[in-house]
């Protein structure tokens, strides 16, 4: 799932990749998925997009958007893209496929939901796009500690630190996925109340959360996600499907997985004990 790290080094990639390519023609909604979110008619991404040389990507947040002349592509949360190089075959399966004039190909498909928009510059007005251009992201200088602070101020003391920090689109890009290890490393429970969380600990919350995300992005995303590629990231994380059956690297104690807030939740209960109060 494309999140914050992922986001940063797909745009990366995709610039070492396919920038200056040229589009030959587009194939949109080969194999129909009802969780595959369009903007607009997909029957028009050929006539939109063919033609047109790829110029810049850049992460939106937890989104990747290319630049083609006064067209954007951009793909959301849950699109999975790859690059083809000359000669390789696309999966039976998908939901986008941009072929180049040099014969080299991206491919887009979505396994649970995904969004996959081809519009004019300045015509997409879906709230979540627009918000991810606004709001500062933990990789900006702008989003400091006193940025930070302004997340708690309109937020009730019985919110759980999950529901702070991934819901609400309050940072766009940071969701479940990362989320555990930043509050691994802060000691803080994925369902602990906001209000239980005194200055010391927001600022350990803080540092944590722009260091562990940088260190996401710098190792070239987690190991649980796939790159342009279809390589595993080299960041290798604390907290994840892949190591709940691994103790604890800090006390050696066994992680916890529960269900909450619309997916799963990875903790140690010694290192981030939970305030029932």
């Amino acid at each position: 799932m494309l999140e914050l790290p992922e986001s940063h080094v797909m745009a990366d990639q995709l610039n070492k990749t396919i920038k200056g390519k040229t589009i030959k023609n587009v194939t949109v909604n080969q194999s129909p998925h009802k969780f595959t979110f369009y903007f607009g008619d997909p029957q028009e991404y050929d006539k939109l997009l063919s033609g047109r040389q790829v110029g810049e990507a850049c992460a939106l947040a937890g989104q990747v958007e290319i630049a083609l002349g006064d067209a954007r592509l951009l793909f959301t949360d849950g699109t999975n893209i790859r690059y083809l190089k000359e000669g390789e075959k696309p999966p039976k399966k998908h939901q986008l496929f941009v072929e180049f004039t040099d014969d080299t190909a991206l491919v887009c498909t979505v396994q649970m939901y995904g969004g996959i928009h081809a519009f004019l510059d300045g015509q997409n007005d879906n709230p979540y796009y627009l918000v991810a251009k606004e709001k500062p992201t933990p990789y900006m200088e702008a989003f400091d500690r006193t940025y930070f602070e302004t997340l708690y101020q309109n937020a009730k003391d019985n919110l759980s630190v999950k529901a702070l920090l991934a819901t609400e689109q309050r940072i766009p890009g940071l969701g479940n996925g990362v989320l555990q290890d930043i509050l691994f490393h802060a000691g803080i429970h994925p369902k602990e109340k906001i209000g239980n969380i005194d200055e010391t600990k927001r600022d350990m919350l803080f540092i944590s959360l722009k260091k562990t995300l940088l260190e996401m992005r710098e190792n070239g995303g987690r190991d649980t996600e796939k790159n342009l590629f279809g390589e595993y990231g080299g960041y290798q994380t604390y907290l994840s499907k892949k190591t709940l059956e691994e103790p604890c690297p800090k006390c050696g104690g066994w992680i916890s997985r529960q269900a909450y807030l619309g997916g799963n939740i990875y903790f140690c209960p010694r290192c981030q004990p939970v305030d029932v109060k």
